[in-house]
C-alpha cells in the first residue's frame, strides 16, 4: 500500500466562541494544555477549528451551524450560555461541553448535575449563585450606601436569574437596586458615566462573556468614574477594580480540556457528570481603596486571598 493511502484522518474539534481569540488568549492555553496532556496535539492528533463570535450573540447560531456542516467530533462552548444554546438547538448527536457561570439545570441544559443525560456537558462556576456573597462584600466597604446596580447583558438567559437573585438580596441589606443593560463594550462608557452622573453608591458587575473577557476596561472605567465596584474575575481588580471575587477560570478551562479529550476517546457525554469549579478567589485593590475613599474592613483585608497595593 502507497504511503497516501496510508494517511490518517485526525478529528476536529468545534470551538465556538463568544468573544475574539485575543481576548480568549489568557484561557485557552489551559485547555489547550490538558488536550495535549492526554495525546491531543493541535495541529498534529487533532484539529481545532475556532469559530468567533466577536462578543454578537445573534451570531452564534450561525457559526455553530458551520462547525455542525464540517462535521467536527465535538463542540466547545465555554464562558457563554447563549453559545451552549445555540449548538444545542442544532444537534443532538454531536456532544457539546459547555463551561458557564449558572446553574446548567436551572438553564434547562442537563437533566441533573450527575446524569447530564442528551448529548451536552460541561463545566460550571459557582459565579451566578455568589453574586449575592458579591454585594455583601461591598455593602461591608460601603455600610451607608443606598443603591445599587447590577451590570447584565440582556442577550443572556442567565441575566435574568441573576437579577432575581440580587434583587432579594438588595432588599434583605435595605439596597435600592437598579439592573442596567449593555450588549457590547461600546455601552460601557456611557453605563458608567450615567451611573457616576446619578451618585449610584456601588456596582456589582454580571455573568457574562461580554464582561469577563473585559474586565481590564471595566476595571479602568469604575475608577475613571469613582464607582466602587465588585467582578467575577481576578483582571478586573488588577486592572483598577476594587474588589473581584469568583472562581478560577484556568480551572474551568482545563477541565473543559479534560472532558473534551474523554469525549474524542469515544466517552458519551450523558455519562461524564458536569463538574464545578468550587475554588473561590478574593482579590482586593488597596490602592483603588485609598483613591475612592475607602477604608476595606479589616475582616474582609483578612479573608482575601490576595491584596494588590
Amino acid at each position: 500500500m502507497t504511503a497516501q493511502g496510508q494517511q490518517t484522518t485526525i478529528a476536529t474539534v468545534g470551538f465556538l466562541g463568544p468573544e475574539s481569540r485575543d481576548l480568549f488568549a489568557d484561557r485557552l492555553p489551559a485547555f489547550q494544555l490538558a488536550l495535549r496532556e492526554a495525546g491531543f496535539v493541535e495541529g498534529r492528533t487533532v484539529s481545532i477549528m475556532y469559530r468567533w463570535a466577536e462578543g454578537q450573540n445573534s451570531r452564534l447560531p450561525a457559526l455553530a451551524a458551520d462547525l455542525i456542516a464540517n462535521q467536527v467530533a465535538v463542540i466547545v462552548a465555554p464562558g457563554s450560555t447563549p453559545a451552549v444554546f445555540a449548538a444545542k438547538s442544532l444537534t443532538t448527536t454531536i456532544p457539546i461541553v459547555f463551561f458557564v457561570g449558572s446553574d446548567p439545570v436551572a438553564l434547562g441544559l442537563v437533566a441533573s448535575l450527575n446524569r447530564p443525560g442528551g448529548n451536552v456537558t460541561g463545566v460550571t462556576t459557582l459565579n451566578a449563585e455568589v453574586v449575592n456573597k458579591r454585594l455583601e462584600y461591598m455593602r461591608a466597604v460601603l455600610p451607608h450606601a443606598r443603591s445599587v446596580a447590577l451590570l447584565v447583558n440582556p442577550t443572556n438567559p442567565a441575566s435574568k436569574t441573576e437579577a432575581s437573585e440580587i434583587q432579594i438580596a438588595a432588599r434583605m441589606l435595605g439596597l435600592e437596586l437598579e439592573v442596567v443593560h449593555a450588549i457590547n463594550e461600546h455601552a460601557f462608557e456611557a453605563v458608567f458615566t450615567d451611573l457616576a452622573q446619578r451618585r449610584i453608591d456601588m456596582l456589582v458587575i454580571g455573568t457574562d462573556a461580554l464582561f469577563n473577557t473585559r474586565g481590564q476596561q471595566l476595571g479602568m472605567l469604575s475608577v475613571r468614574n469613582r464607582l466602587p465596584a465588585i467582578h467575577a474575575w481576578r483582571a478586573f481588580a488588577t486592572a483598577g477594580g476594587l474588589i473581584s471575587f469568583g472562581s478560577s477560570i484556568s480551572a474551568g478551562y482545563r477541565q473543559v480540556g479534560i472532558y473534551t479529550a474523554r469525549l474524542l476517546r469515544g466517552e458519551k457525554a450523558s455519562d461524564l457528570p458536569v463538574e464545578q469549579v468550587s475554588k473561590l478567589d478574593l482579590v482586593l485593590n488597596l490602592q483603588t481603596a485609598k483613591v475612592l475613599g475607602l477604608e476595606l474592613p479589616a475582616t474582609l483585608l483578612a479573608r482575601a486571598d490576595a491584596v494588590i497595593e
